[in-house]
């Protein structure tokens, strides 16, 4: 696929994830461990062979590029392509935020008429998947599609979930005849997974009408407006795909992952997933320590109980307390004698001696960041 570029779509404000998407955009959300939610989607491509990959960034994006930095993780600290990162910026003209997810790519439209790719893959910022795109541009190839989307039976969805997606409808050939973009009452559930392949000149001839017409969004503006008028096409997925469009999707997806299987289909099955290096010394258990069926990243000390749960680097756990069914982030502190049950601690959180805290599986409890309880 080496002619073929990148483009990562990490969108704008979002509050769908709570205090976890206040200071960050949903991309630079932290996961897994030591993981941040591009990782996935950037390793993607990587693992794919492309190594000419563009990310307009648009809401909080210090966090993100300070996580993305010159691309050397991902092996695209290059002397020519590489990675290129395009916040918004002031102009004569107008205030520079991108208005949409087909503004953002005609904002940098440059950066595609520069390139020498005849294929373009976008994809967002915000899944948690692992898949290779080899055999998706080879369907677009053989079907002669204008846009191929890639799509998912997401039978492992409820109706509430499908109702944040993009659902589509196809025909006997897999051509899609029929786009709901977030439906209140879903057609299907066959869903856009938000990746997309064209070729990178009709890109920029669709973006340049779209902007033509004050349009913004490449979703509604472009895909559905065009619906009739292009050849799109269905390629479907069949592997784990999770949206972090909900702060349930959210922590369902961190607890999925103490399930072997899918852990392997994550970081092994089809490449491995990168992220920013920290030099961290290894995680410390003491005497007291009890840990069952959990994640625990580098640099932690664990004195008391954890169980069913996702610890990140540099996480204190102090003697007597017992965590079960959470996630708590980098560098949080958990006190002598605290009780933690299904809840989500951002960074630098602190809960002191003898507190308890309890959520719920579909409700979890959320500390913001940099707070002490």
């Amino acid at each position: 696929m080496y002619n073929t570029m990148g483009i990562i779509l990490t969108g704008g404000k979002n509050n769908r994830l709570k205090e976890l998407s206040m200071e960050r955009s949903i991309s630079a959300v932290p996961f897994g461990g030591k993981y941040r939610a591009i990782d996935f989607a950037l390793s993607n491509l990587v693992n794919s062979g492309i190594r000419n990959v563009g990310v307009p960034t648009q809401y909080s994006f210090r966090s993100l590029m300070d996580h993305l930095g010159s691309g050397k993780e991902w092996d695209l600290d290059r002397k020519t392509d590489g990675l290129f990162i395009f916040p918004p910026y002031l102009s004569e003209y107008g205030t520079g935020w991108y208005r949409g997810t087909a503004d953002s790519m005609y904002s940098n439209l440059t950066y595609l008429k520069r390139s020498n790719e005849e294929f373009v893959v976008i994809n967002q910022g915000y899944a948690i998947y692992n898949m290779t795109y080899r055999e998706m541009l080879e369907q677009h190839v053989d079907k002669d599609a204008d846009i191929t989307i890639a799509t998912r039976l997401m039978d492992d969805f409820s109706k509430e979930d499908l109702s944040m997606l993009g659902i589509v409808e196809t025909d006997t050939e897999n051509r899609i005849i029929d786009f709901q973009e977030k439906p209140p009452n879903p057609k299907s559930n066959l869903a856009s997974m938000g990746i997309y392949i064209i070729k990178r000149k009709l890109l920029i001839s669709l973006l340049e009408d779209s902007a033509a017409h004050g349009y913004f969004d490449f979703v509604r503006d472009i895909i559905i407006r065009k619906l009739n008028e292009l050849r799109i096409f269905s390629y479907e997925f069949k592997g784990y795909w999770r949206p972090l469009i909900s702060i349930q999707l959210y922590y369902r997806t961190n607890m999925e992952l103490l399930d072997p299987n899918i852990r392997y289909e994550l970081f092994m099955k089809n490449g491995k997933i990168f992220t920013k290096v920290k030099d961290e010394p290894p995680a410390k258990y003491n005497e007291e320590a009890e840990v069952k069926n959990s994640i625990v990243a580098d640099g932690c000390i664990i004195e008391g109980k954890v169980e069913n749960s996702i610890l990140f680097r540099g996480v204190k756990i102090k003697r007597g307390a017992i965590i079960r069914n959470s996630i708590i982030m980098q560098n949080s502190e958990v006190c002598e004698n605290v009780i933690l049950n299904n809840c989500i601690l951002d960074k630098n959180v602190i809960i002191s001696s003898g507190k308890q805290l309890n959520g719920d599986r579909n409700w979890p409890l959320i500390v913001g960041k940099n707070v002490r309880v």
